[in-house]
């Protein structure tokens, strides 16, 4: 919700141990105004560079903006250390399963729901965690509207495929039934051009409610500001887009 100037803000922030995938206990970063509520929620998910400042810094944001936001630790089984530290475990484990991190994003959900809430729950993630928005979107009830931020690998060749990545996320796209926001750049090549044309021809053949945004002069990961790929122009736009989003089918 937009801010007002005569807000009276508290923020409560923190991080919490939450029931995960398989009954796993994991961390997670919640963020949300203090009072009694009930409010609406969101769960964003992390990209593959970790749980890191940047993802942090988005939840407390959402909370700014009225909503009860977490972000889980979907690296959590692999071990701790630096940010840095954990993305070489990651990659040496070869990722994280996607029944795994499903798991993890819908206990987010049931979580906020738990907490005073006005019962509507999105989920938003950027690069990987975009991809595991759309899966889960179409793989589980418990969320009301998505946001891919440039998710990379919702469309896949067959020999990408594997034990931990086994269906590519567009052929679930029947199953899709909340709205869905899509945001991307034009210079990405993970998705390319190409493959948003793609997912956006499977969204229209199943007629799926969706908006998709895409940006000139803008390429992978544009919305992090502490990073050379950063575009002011289009992410203060593509923010705003998503506050419009969620807005009007969470608030």
């Amino acid at each position: 919700m937009p801010y007002r100037t005569d807000d009276q803000e508290t923020i409560v922030a923190e991080t919490v141990t939450i029931t995960g995938h398989n009954g796993d206990q994991i961390r997670a970063f919640y963020a949300r105004p203090s009072g009694s509520g009930p409010r609406p929620g969101v769960v964003l998910i992390h990209h593959a560079p970790g749980w890191d400042d940047w993802y942090k810094e988005a939840t407390f944001r959402f909370a700014r903006r009225g909503y009860a936001a977490i972000t889980p630790n979907l690296y959590e089984r692999l071990g701790h250390g630096t940010v840095e530290d954990v993305m070489v475990l990651m990659r040496a484990a070869g990722g994280v399963p996607d029944v795994q991190v499903v798991g993890d994003v819908v206990a987010s959900a049931k979580y906020l729901k738990a907490q005073p809430s006005n019962g509507k729950v999105g989920v938003i993630g950027s690069c990987s965690g975009g991809r595991h928005a759309y899966l889960c979107a179409t793989q589980s009830d418990e969320f009301a509207a998505v946001v891919d931020l440039w998710g990379g690998g919702v469309v896949m060749k067959p020999e990408d495929l594997n034990d931990k990545r086994p269906v590519a996320p567009i052929d679930l796209t029947p199953s899709l039934k909340i709205p869905l926001l899509g945001i991307f750049g034009n210079e990405d090549r993970g998705p390319s051009p190409e493959q948003v044309n793609q997912h956006e021809e499977a969204l229209k053949a199943q007629g799926k409610q969706y908006e998709f945004h895409r940006y000139d002069g803008a390429g992978h990961g544009f919305f992090y500001y502490d990073r050379p790929a950063y575009r002011q122009e289009q992410a203060v736009d593509g923010w705003n887009k998503t506050w419009a989003f969620f807005e009007q089918h969470l608030a």
